[in-house]
Order: C-alpha cells, then sequence, then structure tokens
C-alpha cells in the first residue's frame, strides 16, 4: 500500500509541475503591429480645377452677352438736330 501511495504521490507532483510549466519559461513574445503612417495622404478633389475655371471663364462670358444686350427701350433716344 505505502508503495501505491508514493506512486501517486509522485503522478500527482509531475502533472502538477508539468501543467505549471506549460507556457513554457521563457518570456512572452509581443507582437508589434506594423507601423502605420501618420500622415494620411491629401484627399484630391472630385473635380479638375481646369473644370472650375472655364466654368467661371463661361459664366462670365455669358454675363457679358446677356449685359451687352439689354436695349430693350422700346422707343429711341430723341436725336438733337441744330434746327431744334
Amino acid at each position: 500500500m505505502r508503495y501505491s501511495t508514493h506512486l501517486i504521490a509522485a503522478a500527482v507532483l509531475t502533472f502538477s509541475a508539468a501543467t505549471a510549466n506549460a507556457g513554457g519559461l521563457s518570456p512572452e513574445i509581443m507582437e508589434t503591429p506594423p507601423p502605420m503612417d501618420d500622415q494620411m495622404a491629401p484627399a484630391g478633389s472630385s473635380i479638375n480645377s481646369t473644370y472650375v475655371i472655364l466654368g467661371i471663364l463661361a459664366a462670365l462670358l455669358i454675363a457679358a452677352a446677356i449685359n451687352a444686350n439689354d436695349d430693350d427701350d422700346d422707343d429711341p433716344a430723341p436725336v438733337l438736330t441744330a434746327a431744334d
């Protein structure tokens, strides 16, 4: 009986020592995440700046053309002659 008690005790100690060291004695390996760039790429505009400039130029030309044809007067301006 004594032999089996020592054998069981030795098995329990062996098992508990194995589970205590299951992770190993080496330090944990911490994997660092890949470095992120702090600077973000500037967001590009949705349209080309050339189209904006052409649109403004076209609007100015249309406004000038409308303003030049604004002679809606029905009665002409009186013309003064030397006889008057």
